[in-house]
């Protein structure tokens, strides 16, 4: 049986500021455009964590029923199922009740902004999070994980997040947007770049062990670039956006063993380094939209 101190690695504590970042920057950018709401910024919050970690506890079930999680294709954090430590059953429970969880947050939210609209979205977003690697044909093993990252912790929880508390957008939100689904590709660019050995072995095509070694870290190197020039396109309509440009030190720091071919678990800190430029980049966008106001 799993210790508590497994189920709480088994939620990927690493990957957190792939949720928060979003929220951050889309409650800047409703504030730049004069409508910000701390409130309805919360439960956005909430509905981010919630999605985020019941993924990581569903990969965690999908990979590990498939195999493709056992300790003799996989380095890096604890996999409750691949490692015998969990009932799969028990996992995949917990998945659903972190899911539940960002429903009825995602619920209250759109009933207190009237946004209505956005209740659709939320429910695609929780079946994505699910068909990651769930399912018959789980799209993250045939190498679509970056594009719906990028989708959904990118585009669909910053301009959401804008949307439910201004009701509108402008070039800063999109470009605010771009930039963390940039950095929240990056960290599953690195993640997968690390797992190719083991992914190859187990059959899991993802967009890494597609491209080769050489391609992956390339790309993991124009993700972060990617983000830095959003935050300049941000700057046209609010000019203090470009104080994000200060977290290129993360960036350059999260990059230096990806671009010198560090491999399997030298790439495991990497995952954190990303993390914490993601939150870098998102809280100085975020401090430039409101300076911005």
């Amino acid at each position: 049986m799993a210790s508590n101190a497994q189920w709480v690695a088994g939620a990927r504590p690493r990957t957190l500021p792939a949720a928060v970042a979003p929220v951050a920057v889309g409650t800047g950018s409703a504030h730049a455009l004069g409508h910000a709401d701390l409130g309805l910024a919360l439960l956005a919050l909430l509905v981010s964590v919630g999605l985020q970690i019941g993924v990581n506890y569903a990969n965690d079930y999908s990979d590990g029923i498939r195999g493709t999680d056992s300790d003799t294709v996989r380095v890096g954090p604890v996999r409750l199922v691949g490692q015998g430590l969990a009932d799969p059953a028990n996992v995949k429970l917990m998945a659903f009740l972190w899911f539940g969880f960002a429903a009825l947050c995602g619920l209250a939210l759109v009933a207190l902004s009237n946004t209505w609209v956005l209740l659709l979205i939320g429910g695609l977003a929780i079946v994505a999070a699910w068909r990651y690697t769930g399912g018959d044909n789980p799209y993250g093993y045939r190498g679509l994980g970056e594009v719906m990252v990028f989708v959904f912790f990118g585009l669909v929880a910053v301009l959401g997040t804008t949307w439910t508390q201004a009701q509108a957008l402008d070039l800063a939100s999109w470009a605010g947007a771009v930039g963390v689904g940039s950095i929240a590709c990056a960290i599953l660019v690195v993640n997968n770049l690390r797992d190719i050995p083991g992914d190859t072995t187990a059959g899991k095509r993802t967009l890494a062990v597609r491209l080769g070694d050489g391609r992956t870290r390339q790309l993991y190197a124009v993700l972060l670039v990617l983000a830095l020039l959003a935050s300049a396109v941000a700057a046209v309509v609010h000019p203090w956006s470009l104080l994000a440009l200060a977290s290129a030190p993360l960036a350059f720091l999260a990059a230096r063993p990806v671009l010198s071919g560090a491999l399997g678990r030298e790439l495991v800190p990497v995952i954190s380094g990303t993390g914490l430029y993601q939150l870098g980049f998102a809280a100085l966008l975020t401090i430039g939209l409101v300076l911005s106001a």
